[in-house]
């Protein structure tokens, strides 16, 4: 055979293969679609997510923390010890929550309450559009070492905080308000300083709060080495509630799943969360308000 004649045989055969592919479909397939073919729906451009129940006391000058149990739906997360992360964090996030509503004095809300998917900006969302005092997004760390293990406190990095501050105070943006501070009556320029020194102050009560988890966990769970950590995390980028992102443990370790996993486990983290909470709450309103009974 010809080389050429050859060489233009070999560029064609993946050619004829799929054109075989596609008529073997439509002879026994009885023009239904390919079964590779997967789709999903995403919200309506503009459309937002309906928000969640709060429960607590009915007063609304209660503080209010919004809960976030990270992953969801078709988003698993990380995997470890035959749990999927979606699943490990919402039982994290419902303990904190019967904890927080059994001390009274909070009011408390889940970004998620079963397993849906929620996309990133969705879940700050929801706790701006609640007028949250505090936003907890709980997640279970994962590494190639299973010997990892520990808890780790994330709060927003000073890149993440300025990336955030310009794009707040972009002109599709200018129609938000900032801790009651109504942008777009001024210009870009004074926007983005309003925006930088509102999260600059939300910075530092995130940080307060983030350092409370790790006092009030002393002696109780587990922490990294470097336990404190800031990164520019979509889901912390709220400029005007205190956030922080607890990384619960390890699910690639599987003590770590084990313990998280367990009754003891769970109610060791709902508690350190919840006296961390109340602390942080205490600091900025009359203690006797949020006493535990």
């Amino acid at each position: 055979m010809p080389r050429k004649l050859l060489l233009v045989l070999i560029m064609l055969a993946p050619l004829a293969v799929l054109v075989a592919m596609i008529a073997l479909d439509k002879h026994f397939g009885a023009g239904r679609a390919l079964d590779y073919v997967v789709r999903i729906e995403f919200p309506a451009p503009g459309e937002e997510v309906g928000l969640p129940p709060i429960e607590g006391p009915l007063d609304a000058s209660r503080p209010l923390v919004v809960i976030d149990a990270g992953h969801g739906g078709h988003d698993p997360g990380a995997h470890g010890g035959n749990r999927n992360e979606k699943d490990l964090t919402l039982a994290l996030a419902k303990a904190l929550e019967a904890r927080l509503l059994a001390g009274g004095g909070i009011r408390v809300a889940l970004t998620r309450s079963d397993d849906r998917y929620l996309l990133l900006e969705e879940r700050s969302g929801i706790a701006r559009r609640l007028r949250a005092d505090l936003f907890v997004s709980i997640h279970a760390d994962s590494a190639e070492n299973a010997d990892a293990s520990g808890a780790t406190v994330y709060t927003l990095s000073d890149r993440g905080s300025s990336e955030e501050a310009e794009r707040m105070a972009a002109s599709e943006n200018r129609a938000d308000s900032i801790n009651g501070i109504q942008l777009g009556d001024t210009s870009n320029a004074v926007d983005a300083i309003l925006v930088d020194l509102s999260q600059r102050h939300t910075e530092a009560q995130s940080s307060e709060f983030a350092s409370l988890v790790l006092r009030e966990g002393q002696d109780h769970i587990a922490f990294r080495n470097r336990a404190l950590q800031s990164a520019a995390f979509v889901v912390l980028k709220s400029p005007d509630v205190p956030s922080a992102l607890l990384e619960a443990g390890y699910i690639s370790n599987a003590r770590d799943v084990a313990w998280l996993s367990s009754d003891a486990g769970r109610t060791a983290f709902a508690d350190v969360a919840d006296h961390a909470i109340r602390v942080f709450f205490a600091r900025q309103t009359e203690p006797a308000v949020l006493a535990t009974p």
